[in-house]
């Protein structure tokens, strides 16, 4: 199947992702269905894609918008004449590996079936597959209508087939959709940023600095450096002798245990979440929260045009 070939689609998950991923094909003219359990998170799915529309000041497209969109708590209904259909549930591998299994029976044999797992690799999906050669990763990120990149990732029985549909349908939809040469745990976003994470608690648990001096660092020098050049782009402009050097003595001292970060267990076992529990590494209120969300926002939208510009 070509990219040409992916003429409907479906999104099995209405949450944070699932409802942004089915906004973004709707946007470029898909006839989109949008699958939960829940009906009440299906309304609310709706109303979050007509916010999220005003919000990028595109509330005018509602209406022809909103015609592409299909909500169901019909798994069968969903999914069975769709070309693509993307999986955006909890991040919960049996919980996923059951939801293909009914795909596998619901969907046309030739539909291609992705997940937007962030976590595990395509072979772990299709495990039990029969038809393992449809099936592959396209980890979005959030929220989906901003960020371009999407990664790509193909188990060893992926047909190129399918990786060349759905890398061409996104290139259509305008995304950077990077394709990983071999599956790999974390794919290259979440290794880097866990790789990070660990060493921002580290350097907290040490008592160097606080979380708010660690975020004002990355905000103030490496965070826009990085927006606009690679760490690979910015290693060859500080020069490879001088990071050799840097590195001599800086590597044996950064953070390098296989263990969870202990200050992030410590949160988690308190019930400290972040947002979604008004505590995490800081207090949030809902006034907070939504400045933070306005100017992450502001932020992608602004990088993305000014990719566009190059």
């Amino acid at each position: 199947m070509s990219a040409r070939g992916i003429r409907t689609v479906a999104v099995v998950g209405a949450g944070l992702m699932g409802h942004g991923i089915a906004q973004e094909f709707a946007e470029h003219g898909r006839p989109v269905s949008l699958n939960d359990l829940s009906g009440r998170r299906l309304e609310q799915a709706r109303s979050n894609i007509r916010r999220n529309l005003e919000t990028l000041s595109r509330g005018a497209h509602w209406d022809r918008i909103a015609e592409r969109l299909t909500f169901t708590e019909d798994l069968r209904a969903a999914v069975q004449d769709a070309d693509l259909v993307i999986e955006a549930i909890t991040e919960d591998l049996d919980a996923k590996r059951r939801l293909f299994s009914d795909l596998e029976r619901f969907c046309k044999v030739d539909a291609i079936l992705a997940s937007n797992t962030s976590t595990f690799m395509p072979s772990q999906l299709a495990e039990d597959a029969e038809r393992p050669g449809r099936m592959l990763v396209a980890h979005f990120f959030n929220p989906p209508y901003v960020v371009p990149l999407v990664e790509v990732v193909a188990g060893p029985a992926t047909s190129e087939e399918s990786v060349d549909a759905v890398r061409g349908i996104l290139l259509e939809m305008g995304k950077n959709p990077v394709t990983l040469s071999k599956e790999l745990p974390g794919f290259i976003a979440n290794r880097l940023q866990a790789a990070l994470l660990r060493e921002c608690f580290a350097i907290v648990e040490s008592g160097a600095a606080s979380a708010r001096d660690v975020d004002e660092v990355v905000r103030s020098s490496i965070g826009p450096r990085l927006g606009a050049a690679g760490p690979f782009e910015v290693l060859d402009t500080a020069g490879l002798d001088v990071w050799r050097a840097i590195s001599e003595h800086l590597m044996p001292e950064i953070e390098s245990s296989g263990e969870i970060p202990l200050g992030l267990a410590r949160l988690v076992e308190r019930g400290n979440y972040g947002l979604k529990t008004g505590r995490g590494v800081y207090e949030w209120t809902d006034e907070s929260a939504s400045d933070l969300h306005r100017r992450i926002s502001r932020a992608l939208r602004a990088g993305r045009r000014n990719s566009l510009d190059e």
